[in-house]
């Protein structure tokens, strides 16, 4: 099978597949959702072997068209690469950059500096995504994934950014109608938990001169999201662990209360993740040293 003739039906069947339907891909490619249905077809005719099943509830991939569609995707990647480096060797930055991060991270630090970066070179084109989990990066089309706190996927690279402080805040009203004396006493009460975090209860506190104790609190409620682990601690539910830039607000105005403040919970990286197999260009490279010299937290 020739390749020339069918680059638009490989194309046409990738975002069939993405888009999780004929029409949407058709919207998405310009065409009909006739022309978008015979461009499938012909590749199962030619291969003679579906590649997806379509029923009353949308469509799925067989067997034979995941791996297809997983082996093209890569050679679409790879040729879409090709022409941003050529037009970062040949021009000024220019080419996509996919970018994600947690919201409330985003929000707070990453948006105004991505937005200065646009200023400094506006022929980038720059899509921002917020998330609270970390998505395949090559599938999803992500260059740069900015994370917080340890990371567990090997088959990823990182570059260190910043760290910084959590706090352990519950609310006054809470803290009066709970016997919270010593830190051992946290193991009793009721946690907020951050699923995103290994052990989101289990902590070392650190103190200046006393030993260092080991707190394995029990989770009552939980949630992978920040803002929400704010609310249901400010809902007076139970003590939670949270990001001080996220907190200090609340903690200066008194509707949150640090708990032992005289005892430390270890730093959080921030880290700036990429995928292993695919080669760092310079428009990545460009915006990980202008984190590194710009970010404050």
């Amino acid at each position: 099978m020739k390749m020339q003739p069918h680059l638009n039906r490989i194309q046409t069947f990738i975002t069939v597949v993405e888009c999780g339907s004929f029409t949407r891909a058709a919207e998405t490619l310009f065409i009909s959702k006739a022309v978008a249905s015979i461009h499938v077809k012909t590749l199962e005719e030619d291969l003679n072997i579906p590649l997806l099943v379509r029923n009353t509830r949308g469509i799925a991939l067989t067997e034979a068209g995941r791996e297809f569609y997983e082996d093209f995707k890569k050679i679409f990647n790879n040729i879409q690469d090709a022409f941003d480096n050529v037009a970062e060797r040949h021009h000024s930055l220019a080419g996509k950059l996919r970018i994600t991060s947690t919201v409330e991270f985003g929000e707070k630090f990453l948006l105004p500096l991505i937005s200065q970066f646009c200023k400094i070179y506006p022929q980038l084109e720059v899509g921002y995504f917020a998330d609270s989990t970390l998505n395949d990066l090559i599938t999803e089309r992500i260059d740069l994934a900015i994370r917080l706190g340890i990371l567990n996927d090997s088959t990823l690279k990182s570059r260190h950014l910043a760290t910084y402080k959590i706090k352990l805040v519950a609310t006054p009203d809470w803290i009066e109608q709970n016997s919270v004396i010593e830190p051992i006493d946290l193991n009793k009460v009721n946690w907020i938990a951050n699923t995103s975090l290994q052990n989101p209860t289990q902590w070392e506190l650190n103190h200046p001169i006393y030993p260092k104790i080991n707190v394995r609190g029990k989770v009552k409620y939980a949630s992978n999201n920040i803002s929400a682990i704010r609310s249901l601690t400010l809902s007076g539910l139970g003590v939670s662990i949270l990001p001080e830039w996220f907190i200090n607000g609340d903690i200066a105005s008194g509707t949150l209360v640090e708990l032992f403040p005289e005892y430390h919970l270890p730093k959080q990286e921030i880290s700036i993740v990429f995928p292993n197999n695919v080669q760092l260009q310079r428009k990545n490279r460009l915006f990980i040293d202008y984190l590194l010299e710009n970010l404050v937290v």
